[in-house]
């Protein structure tokens, strides 16, 4: 609790009682409304002649809000009653200060309280007279008896108890008394650190508990009638505003009516002289405006009378004429039947190319196996053989034991070769290498489980068009609509276009029945005896004499459908499931693109773009075929020399799959370009494997048989320019080999051999080599067969 420092007599006088009583509450205060304990400082004040009532005034005065302007006010007066004249009374500077603490209440919302108080002191009636002057000149101070009368007050209410000493203890009554001042005086609230802080709630009986929950219950009711009435108030308040707003617009425009009535005509006003020709002039003019807009209107009315008369006619004449209504009868027929045609194929379009997926992966599947198992066979064979090699030149007793991996796998090669010559003897085909055949026989397993995938994929190829009517799904049905379409209307039939639309139109169609074709079988069905190739041939036979002149859609219609269906699918079989090193496979498919690429390929450009992707696949395919399956092992002769030795077995049939692959390369002649075949088939094969295999190999009647099999597989149209007596360049090692074996043999008994090698140079038009070896060995005989040659 803070001290008041001490005051003499000259500073109350110097800052006016008033200040000090209005400072006194909140300096000393405890509690609100109880009045502080005596000490030397207040008995001086009281000596001074300042009455409780004064301080008391100034305190109720004082609210929450308005302290600090009811001090700065304070401070005003108190020096202007310091520049006052000395011999006024005190009791009037009082009154000053309170009239002055008045106001200032006033301003923050707390006169009423204060006039109430004010209206209880002995000097209400001279505040009263001085609020109506502004900060009088006069300060009065009070006299002996105003001053011994509030001593005598002050000491009552000691003696009552009615304030806290700092020297005594708080009795019981203290709290009750506190209560009942802070409930007279709200205003006399205590200070934020005089307040006593509960840290923990005081218990609650069952009934304050109860009582507490019904009233907020209560509240929570009370609340939301309350909202309730709110929204009522303010949709009638604007319903009020609407109908002010209205009845004001009415007002306005009554207003202004009226106004607009009551506007009278001024006679001063002065008009021109009236000229009546003037007059004349305006009329005639005005007449003749309206006589021309009549006779416009007029003409007019004319014209639309004479439009819906010629309507009339053209529909009477529509009407009676049959043919326009045919017409119109089969163009919407015709309509109709496309847009049928075109929801059909559109919903069966997802099908069709799932049954394809499905048909594509089980054939690369069977390929991919085939051409795996060849590969691990031919790395697995050599390593046995190298492995072979090696023990036999260390070991002395020759004995070498093998795994049972690799043997098995060599059992199972064995057991294949093993048939395949049984079944070549019961056909009768002796003049047969080992390696010319394709190993693409299948474990009984795996065939049936490839014929059973594959008849599954076939039955529901039958089940994809079963619910459609055959004028949907037969290709000549659909093709014999568009034809009527021809022969009836030709014009509007070219003007649609409609050779370009048929090729779109039969897509799906036509692919469901390629699902089952595969190109690489050699008994699969060509693409002439296919039915839609018969109905699109038959339509487009019709059409020659039909269609005009310079419209010829119809013709490509062919060429179109191998451009964009036919094509696409035979570069997905070259791609992914032809095998390059089977001769019936290659056979085949030679087959059939020599019949799509050579036969139909009237238009050059449209399918320029679609063959050229088709060749270069081809070509790829080859080449990878060369990379990946040609091995020709080099051993030395005391490992070859006995034909019966499994090194020289290997290396045979090594040589004889290469020769293989080299005549299937070469059958591409005429569908792909020469360039492409000599570099793949004389650079990379012949070049590289053959004619090495063919220098290690030892001189006799099979080397020259194998040289012959090599020209034979060579194409004649290579050397169809007579006039040249050299051969081409990709054979020159080629024909030095033949030279140099031609020599080894001449000197033994193998004349008849040199004969052959002369033969087969003059077959590959190295005809200044062959009349060489002519001249050399004196073999004349053979002139005439060069010059036939």
């Amino acid at each position: 609790m803070a001290h008041r420092p001490k005051r003499t007599f000259r500073q109350r006088r110097a800052h006016s009682s008033d200040s000090d009583g209005a400072e006194e509450p909140s300096a000393e205060a405890g509690a609100p409304g109880e009045p502080a304990a005596p000490g030397p400082e207040e008995k001086g004040r009281l000596s001074d002649g300042v009455g409780p009532e004064i301080a008391g005034g100034s305190h109720q005065a004082r609210g929450p809000r308005g302290r600090g302007r009811g001090r700065g006010l304070v401070w005003a007066s108190s020096r202007r009653a310091a520049r006052a004249t000395p011999g006024e009374d005190v009791s009037s500077g009082v009154q000053e200060s309170r009239t002055v603490d008045h106001s200032t209440d006033e301003e923050d919302g707390t006169g009423d309280s204060l006039g109430s108080k004010d209206d209880q002191s002995p000097s209400s009636d001279s505040s009263s007279s001085l609020e109506e002057k502004e900060f009088p000149p006069v300060v009065e101070i009070p006299d002996a008896a105003f001053i011994l009368a509030a001593r005598r007050k002050r000491e009552l209410a000691r003696a009552q108890g009615d304030y806290i000493s700092l020297d005594v203890q708080h009795d019981s009554t203290t709290p009750d008394l506190k209560k009942k001042n802070s409930d007279e005086d709200p205003e006399s609230e205590p200070d934020d650190h005089e307040k006593r802080i509960p840290f923990t709630p005081k218990p609650q009986t069952l009934r304050q508990r109860m009582a507490k929950e019904t009233a907020s219950r209560n509240e929570g009711t009370s609340e939301e009638s309350q909202e309730d009435e709110n929204q009522d108030t303010w949709e009638q308040q604007q319903m009020k505003k609407a109908v002010k707003i209205t009845e004001g617009r009415d007002m306005d425009l009554s207003h202004s009516r009226e106004s607009g009535a009551v506007k009278k005509f001024d006679t001063s006003m002065s008009f021109p002289p009236v000229n009546l020709e003037v007059i004349k002039k305006q009329l005639n003019a005005r007449l003749t405006l309206l006589q021309d807009t009549h006779r416009a209107h007029q003409r007019e009315y004319e014209k639309y009378l004479q439009d819906v008369k010629s309507s009339k006619n053209t529909i009477q004449n529509l009407e009676n004429s049959s043919s326009h209504a045919l017409n119109y009868k089969f163009y919407k027929s015709m309509k109709t039947y496309v847009e049928n045609l075109i929801g059909c194929l559109n919903e069966k379009i997802i099908q069709i190319q799932e049954l394809e997926s499905s048909m594509h992966a089980l054939l690369l599947k069977q390929a991919v196996t085939l051409t795996k198992r060849r590969q691990d066979e031919l790395k697995q064979e050599s390593a046995y053989l190298q492995q072979l090699s090696r023990k036999a030149e260390t070991s002395t007793n020759g004995s070498f034991e093998v795994d049972e991996k690799t043997q098995c796998m060599l059992e199972e090669m064995e057991s294949r070769r093993t048939k395949r010559r049984q079944a070549r003897a019961l056909s009768g085909n002796d003049d047969h290498q080992e390696g010319l055949s394709s190993e693409d026989e299948l474990s009984s397993t795996e065939t049936l489980d490839f014929q059973k995938r594959h008849d599954e994929i076939v039955e529901d190829q039958k089940k994809v068009f079963e619910d459609v009517h055959d004028d949907f799904c037969n290709i000549q049905n659909v093709l014999s609509k568009f034809r009527q379409w021809r022969e009836e209307f030709p014009d509007s039939y070219c003007e649609a276009f409609i050779g370009l639309c048929i090729p779109k139109l039969l897509n799906p169609l036509i692919r469901v029945q390629l699902l089952d074709w595969n190109p690489l079988k050699l008994n699969s069905i060509g693409l002439k005896e296919m039915p839609w190739f018969t109905s699109v041939e038959e339509f487009m036979g019709s059409s020659v004499e039909e269609a005009r002149k310079d419209d010829d859609s119809d013709k490509k219609i062919l060429s179109s459908i191998i451009n964009k269906t036919i094509i696409p699918r035979l570069t997905d079989f070259i791609e992914f499931i032809w095998d390059p090193s089977s001769a019936s496979q290659t056979t085949s498919l030679v087959t059939h693109c020599r019949v799509i690429l050579e036969e139909h390929s009237t238009y050059e450009n449209e399918v320029s773009t679609s063959k050229q992707d088709l060749l270069k696949s081809i070509a790829s395919r080859m080449k990878k075929a060369i990379e990946d399956d040609v091995f020709i092992p080099l051993y030395p002769k005391s490992a070859v020399e006995n034909k019966t030795s499994p090194h020289a077995k290997f290396q045979e049939r090594q040589f004889w799959s290469a020769l293989k692959l080299f005549q299937n390369i070469l059958l591409w002649n005429g569908l792909l370009p020469d360039d492409t075949l000599q570099e793949l088939g004389l650079g990379k094969l012949l070049n590289r494997y053959l004619v090495t295999a063919l220098l290690n190999a030892t001189p006799g009647p099979e080397l020259v048989t194998k040289c012959s099999r090599v020209a034979a597989c060579l194409p004649e149209k290579w050397f169809g320019n007579s006039a040249l007596r050299t051969s081409i360049p990709q054979l020159e090692n080629f024909i030095q080999f033949l030279l140099q074996s031609a020599h080894k043999l001449s000197t033994g008994e193998f004349r008849n051999e040199v004969k052959e090698i002369i033969l087969t140079l003059a077959k590959i038009k190295a005809l200044n080599q062959a009349e060489s070896l002519i001249e050399e060995y004196h073999l004349d005989h053979l002139k005439s067969v060069i010059k036939e040659v």
